[in-house]
């Protein structure tokens, strides 16, 4: 990826224009300027949730994984300033400050879907 590509944008794109329906990324580093990473704050049911945003600040992308289940991405990322490291659920606005590399790996022959379980959570499950 470049500077100023949107992440979690490109990888949709990029799943939509290969028609990959299921997969997950294997490995994703790079640098980035902007940033948006949701995190539960709560123990309890609903979770309560807090989006952390980094606006115009050097940060390393060390991972991105996750599944993408019937050609939609979810994915966690790692991210980190000179000071420390925070994890969360990538969201859209996460941008390319110097290069990304970003490896989806397709899954062919098994068909991924989420379902919403008793509590009203997305479960991932084999299609059968």
């Amino acid at each position: 990826m470049d500077p100023g590509d949107y992440v979690l944008e490109s990888i949709q794109k990029v799943v939509e224009e290969k028609g990959i329906t299921d997969g997950y990324i294997s490995s994703a580093i790079g640098t980035l300027d902007y940033c948006v990473l949701h995190m539960v704050t709560t123990t309890g049911y609903p979770a309560v949730e807090y989006f952390e945003k980094w606006n115009d600040k050097p940060l390393e992308l060390s991972s991105i994984s996750g599944i993408i289940a019937n050609g939609q991405p979810h994915l966690h990322s790692v991210i980190s300033d000179k000071d420390k490291a925070v994890g969360g659920h990538l969201e859209p606005g996460c941008r390319i400050l110097y290069f990304g590399e970003i490896i989806i790996q397709e899954i062919k022959g098994q068909t991924l879907i989420r379902e919403k379980n008793s509590k009203n959570i997305n479960e991932l499950k084999l299609k059968t």
